[in-house]
């Protein structure tokens, strides 16, 4: 019998969470743009995260109102409280 531990990111909100850290803890670049790839790869490969836990956060965080995705898909902005987004790094 084998035995296996949930993984960490299993559930979307736990997911998303990690997505807005990982969000937070990058600089912005124009209009306070973070693209994608900075927050997919430490997820993916540093973090061990999968693709559909990923997508499953992206998801989560946009319908919290944490995150704005663009259309694209090539970047993100993370949202403050008063629900807009932010144009700098956030503490």
């Amino acid at each position: 019998m084998k035995l296996t531990a949930e993984h960490t990111f299993a559930s979307p909100e736990a997911a998303a969470r990690k997505l807005v850290e990982l969000a937070k803890s990058i600089e912005a670049v124009q209009d306070g743009r973070i693209h994608i790839e900075k927050v997919n790869a430490p997820f993916l490969y540093k973090l061990k995260g999968s693709g559909p836990q990923f997508g499953a956060g992206i998801k989560y965080a946009v319908e919290q109102g944490w995150l704005e995705l663009h259309e694209s898909g090539t970047y993100v902005r993370l949202i403050n409280a008063s629900g807009e987004t932010t144009p700098a790094l956030q503490p």
